[in-house]
């Protein structure tokens, strides 16, 4: 038996840059972190005593006699692809629920490759897990995907994410002292809107509304390297980077109509009354997580102002 023990991530800065629609004509960028949230699978070859062929344990569960059967988009195009002969049991659990903005989907499709890759003895490098998880996802499942959360899922960590005009990428670690890395996360606040979407379906609005709004993606890409140079100067007050945030919000939600809503406005503008100095919602948006940025001592104020949202404590992974 395979378990794959793969990283959700927050994606802080660059986000929208990493769409093909967006970086194969300008390039890209993104400043995320997978975080101590993990997307966990289990994988083995199915004894051959059963009346079916495969059975996948998720949120319900199937028993199939052919891959083609399975409904779990994912585990089928993958098999498929694979052209895997052999019956399969799969278990899926996750520490944050799917379809939240902190890219769970794409966490299931590079754990499950390398799951799969190992039930059959193969190993496979972090570059190329990434290059898989988004080929399937892109052109097999044919979702409307970006690439940093394949990318992220693959090789962990903090990292400034380059995407290159010809599909090619480059992994930069994030490296920061200690202290510095600690106050980074004790600013940060996690809350649950308490809404699930698709996001392949809510990027569409986002995708074709692209040339309306270039100069707002040519800024999102300019904060990365913002966010970055406060993060690396030590007597840069951390706050700045949630003036950055905020700043990247506004510019994120004029990107479609999409991708906020009243209960997200609402949401957002009261953590800001109660002390928050910015924040985001995770992903595409249209709910899901979202992230807020506050000195520690106004946490309880916040915490007790959105006190209806389940909130979740995180570590930078």
């Amino acid at each position: 038996m395979i378990i794959s023990k793969t990283p959700l991530r927050i994606s802080l800065f660059g986000g929208g840059t990493d769409y093909p629609a967006w970086y194969r004509d300008h390039g890209g960028a993104v400043l995320a972190s997978t975080i101590d949230k993990y997307c966990y699978i289990t994988c083995r070859y199915l004894p051959p005593f059963f009346p079916h062929k495969h059975r996948i344990v998720y949120s319900t569960v199937e028993t199939v006699n052919d891959a083609s059967e399975i409904k779990h988009p994912a585990i089928r195009a993958i098999l498929q692809n694979f052209k895997e002969e052999r019956g399969l049991e799969i278990h899926y659990d996750a520490d944050l629920p799917a379809k939240t903005g902190v890219g769970s989907s794409s966490s299931f499709t590079v754990g499950f490759v390398n799951a799969l890759k190992a039930l059959r003895g193969e190993l496979v490098e972090k570059n190329e897990l990434a290059k898989l998880a988004i080929h399937l996802e892109q052109n097999v499942m044919k979702e409307n995907v970006g690439v940093q959360d394949q990318i992220l899922a693959a090789y962990g960590n903090f990292n400034k994410i380059e995407l290159n005009q010809d599909d090619s990428f480059n992994v930069i670690p994030v490296t920061l002292n200690p202290e510095r890395l600690i106050s980074l996360q004790n600013h940060f606040m996690l809350c649950f809107t308490g809404v699930t979407r698709i996001a392949s379906d809510v990027v569409v609005a986002q995708l074709d509304n692209i040339k309306n709004v270039s100069s707002h993606y040519i800024k999102i890409r300019e904060l990365v390297e913002e966010a970055l140079s406060v993060l690396k100067k030590p007597n840069t007050p951390i706050i700045e980077i949630g003036k950055l945030l905020h700043e990247s919000w506004l510019l994120k939600r004029e990107l479609s109509s999409t991708i906020t809503n009243p209960e997200i406005d609402s949401i957002y503008q009261a953590g800001l009354d109660a002390g928050a100095i910015g924040g985001k919602i995770l992903g595409a948006g249209s709910g899901g997580f979202i992230l807020f940025f506050a000195q520690p001592e106004v946490h309880p104020i916040i915490r007790e102002k959105l006190k209806h949202l389940i909130q979740v404590p995180f570590k930078f992974e």
